[in-house]
């Protein structure tokens, strides 16, 4: 199954509420500013909280969120000293991941700070004593589709790794690498068309969930995780031409890694170590490349149609983006080349 075909749409309405009740479209960032440590608690939706108070002081917080289909990502920031009962509804999964740090933090009275990740399953309470002037980034993801994409992507139980422990130590590189995406992906709310695509909102969930497994598996990779060196060189160059194939007969989509990994069989690290060797870079971007080759050969053939018809055939749905795209990779417009065949 595809990607785009398989988004299970959210259940939980709530994830699509903003803090006054008001719908909010999966993929727009929603800003926040509170003056209350319970104001605060009430703008984070789909979560059952209290915040107390602990230090003297004005408090202010702020809440950056954008809900997606099968998740929802946030930025916190609180100004004061706070003892935060919290609880996440439903069949859900709570990362969270210290974005700036100016004192100890504890999750259910344990330290909680460099290099670590919180994790806490929904419908269980859990306490976190936050410092002043503290920054959280948050990712909240459905049970089914974390277990679902440990299963078929990472091949491994969900369990496996996620311990009962309330936190998960992670590699340094791993979590800037996490941190820098959230960031990304949380910064641009100013723009009137910072609204996410069906497929933007795919990718971005997909990367995030590699980001998110890569940083709690990091100490197998400090330990020198050999998935994908045992496979011989001809089953690598296997693997990479099936995954080929397989995107050129679904090109009027864009196949993503995930649903690669389902097909073929492969974890997603056994799918980007063959690829990494057998052509030297990641499968995304051979993948896109592949695809845009495909599109120059229709623009430069006799029979092309239009740009938005060729871009179409080829799973480029966003015209603007195709058109950047194509001229980074072959220094030309794509009405450009379609003007000179």
């Amino acid at each position: 199954m595809n990607q785009a075909a398989t988004r299970i749409e959210q259940t939980a309405a709530d994830t699509r509420l903003n803090a006054q009740g008001a719908q909010v479209p999966a993929g727009r960032a929603v800003v926040s500013v509170a003056h209350d440590a319970d104001e605060q608690a009430r703008n984070l939706v789909g979560w059952r909280q209290t915040y107390d108070q602990l230090a003297a002081g004005r408090f202010v917080g702020t809440l950056t969120e954008i809900p997606l289909d099968t998740m929802k990502i946030f930025c916190e920031t609180t100004s004061q000293t706070l003892r935060q009962a919290c609880e996440v509804r439903g069949d859900a999964y709570w990362f969270g991941i210290p974005a700036a740090l100016d004192g100890q933090a504890r999750i259910d009275s344990q330290p909680f700070g460099e290099h670590a990740i919180a994790v806490r399953p929904g419908n269980v309470e859990f306490e976190l004593l936050t410092p002043a002037q503290f920054s959280i980034y948050g990712v909240v993801v459905r049970g089914d589709v974390l277990r679902h994409y440990a299963e078929t992507v990472e091949r491994v139980p969900l369990d496996a790794r996620l311990p009962s422990a309330p936190t998960v130590r992670a590699g340094a590189a791993r979590l800037a690498q996490l941190c820098a995406l959230l960031a990304q992906r949380l910064g641009d709310t100013d723009a009137d068309d910072d609204m996410l695509s069906d497929v933007e909102r795919d990718d971005a969930q997909a990367e995030l969930l590699a980001a998110l497994f890569d940083a709690c598996t990091a100490r197998d990779d400090e330990a020198g995780n050999t998935d994908g060196l045992a496979d011989p060189p001809s089953r690598r160059r296997w693997i990479v031409a099936q995954a080929r194939d397989y995107v050129l007969a679904h090109r009027s989509r864009p196949v993503g890694v995930p649903e690669l990994c389902e097909q073929l069989h492969v974890s997603r690290r056994t799918l980007q170590y063959c690829f990494q060797d057998v052509l030297g870079m990641a499968p995304a971007t051979y993948l896109r490349a592949l695809r845009l080759n495909g599109a120059r050969r229709d623009l430069c053939g006799r029979a092309a149609g239009s740009v938005q018809d060729v871009a179409a055939a080829w799973g480029f749905w966003h015209l603007s983006q195709f058109a950047t795209d194509y001229r980074r990779m072959f220094g030309m417009r794509p009405s450009e080349a379609l003007r000179a065949a």
